[in-house]
């Protein structure tokens, strides 16, 4: 994963809620859930709620599906696992505790 891509996806969590949408999405597993139910158990407003939707949408944190007259949503937890899995790539790697710490610099 880039280091933008990793930073748009946690810019988009980086809001009170937006983490709530997501969480209440992962909570909900694979199953579609409209966006009406999510707004209730939520207690957004759908207007407020399309807004933080569609910022998750757009960097792919969520799927949405029309299914009549209600867009489903459901969390892409692939998304999320290439994220964590970017974040602790370089975990343990090992490194001397009474050494000076080595400073990475990525461009992005």
């Amino acid at each position: 994963m880039e280091t933008s891509r990793a930073i748009d996806l946690l810019q988009a969590l980086a809001q009170d809620t937006r983490l709530a949408v997501w969480r209440f999405l992962v909570r909900a597993g694979p199953e579609e859930t409209p966006a009406g139910v999510i707004a209730r158990h939520l207690g957004i407003a759908p207007p407020v709620l399309s807004f933080h939707l569609s910022c998750l949408a757009r960097c792919g944190l969520v799927v949405s599906r029309r299914h009549g007259r209600h867009v489903m949503y459901a969390a892409d937890l692939n998304v999320m696992k290439d994220l964590t899995d970017f974040l602790v790539e370089d975990c343990c790697l090992g490194f001397d505790a009474g050494a000076e710490p080595t400073i990475f610099v990525t461009e992005s």
